[in-house]
C-alpha cells in the first residue's frame, strides 16, 4: 500500500473515537494492537478455582467476559455466583451476558463497602481491579477462602503515559507494587499463598488503537481528550508511520491469598 493510500490521521482518530468502550472485550483490538499474555493463563485457571467452590464472587467484573468464559469452561458452576461492578455501561452488558449462567450482577462503586455479609464466599476473583479492597476481601470469605486474581502491575504501560503526560512521580509510578499489595493483604489479616509478577510487550500498530485504548483505560491518561491531545497523537502517529509501531511494557501479577482457618471455621 502507499503512503497516499494509507488512512488519515483523521480517518484514523475518528475510527478510534467511534468504537465503543464498555466492557473489556478487546477484540476490536486485533491486528492493531498486540499484547503478550502472561504465562498462568488467569481466565483457564479461575475456571478451575470456580469448578471446586460453592460460592463465589466476581469483583469489578467490567462486561462479565472474563467471568463468562470461565464458567463455560469450569467442569461444574458454584452453587451461588455473583459480580460487582461499579460503571452503569459495564453493568448493563454484564448482566445480559452472565445472567442466563445464573449470575446476580450487583451494581456497587469500586470504592464502595462490597454489598454482602460477612463470610458469605469461599472464592473471590478479580481481573484488574481499579484498587484492591482487602479489607473488604477478607470480610466477605469464609475462613479457608481463597482470594485469586490477576493484577496490572507498577509502571504498565508507562511508556505511553509517560509519551503524553511527561515523567510520572515515583509514587505513581510503583501504587501497584507487589510487594504493597502482599503488605496490604497480609495488615487485612490475609495469608498470601503466590505473587507471581510478569513484564509483557505491548505493541500500538497505528493511532486508532492509541485512541481507542486512552479512552477505553481511563485512568492512564485522565482526562484524555482527543481534542486536548491533538498536537501528541499527530506526532505519534508520524513516528508509528516512519518507525514502526510504538512498543510499551505492560505489567500483571497473580495473586492468590486466603482467609486463615478452616472451612468449617475451626
Amino acid at each position: 500500500m502507499t503512503a497516499d493510500a494509507l488512512p488519515s490521521f483523521e480517518d484514523l482518530v475518528a475510527e478510534g473515537v467511534a468504537v465503543p468502550v464498555e466492557g473489556w472485550d478487546f477484540s476490536w483490538f486485533e491486528g492493531r494492537a498486540t499484547e503478550e499474555r502472561p504465562s498462568w493463563g488467569y481466565a483457564v485457571a479461575l475456571a478451575g478455582r470456580l469448578g471446586g467452590a460453592e460460592t463465589a464472587l466476581d469483583v469489578q467484573t467490567g462486561g462479565g467476559e472474563v467471568l463468562d468464559f470461565a464458567l463455560g469452561r469450569a467442569g461444574r458452576a458454584p452453587l451461588l455466583t455473583v459480580a460487582t461492578e461499579g460503571w452503569p455501561a459495564n453493568v448493563a452488558k454484564a448482566t445480559a451476558l452472565l445472567h442466563p449462567r445464573g449470575v446476580a450482577v450487583v451494581a456497587a462503586p469500586d470504592d464502595a463497602p462490597l454489598p454482602f455479609a460477612d463470610a458469605a464466599f469461599d472464592l473471590v476473583g478479580s481481573r484488574h481491579p481499579v484498587r484492591p479492597p482487602w479489607g473488604e476481601i477478607a470480610r466477605v470469605l469464609r475462613p479457608g477462602g481463597t482470594y485469586f486474581a490477576q493484577h496490572v502491575g507498577p509502571r504498565s504501560v508507562f511508556e505511553l503515559v509517560e509519551y503524553f503526560l511527561g515523567p510520572q512521580p515515583e509514587a505513581a509510578a510503583s501504587a501497584r507494587h507487589p510487594d504493597r499489595e502482599r503488605a496490604a493483604a497480609e495488615a487485612a489479616g490475609l495469608e498470601v499463598v503466590d505473587v507471581r509478577a510478569e513484564r509483557l510487550r505491548v505493541e500500538f500498530h497505528d493511532i486508532a488503537a492509541v485512541v481507542h485504548f486512552l479512552r477505553k483505560v481511563v485512568w492512564m491518561v485522565p482526562g484524555f481528550t482527543v481534542g486536548a491531545y491533538e498536537e501528541r497523537l499527530r506526532t505519534l502517529h508520524e513516528q508509528i508511520r516512519a518507525e514502526g509501531p510504538f512498543v510499551a511494557y505492560s505489567t500483571r501479577h497473580l495473586v492468590e491469598v486466603r482467609r486463615p482457618g478452616s472451612p468449617s471455621g475451626g
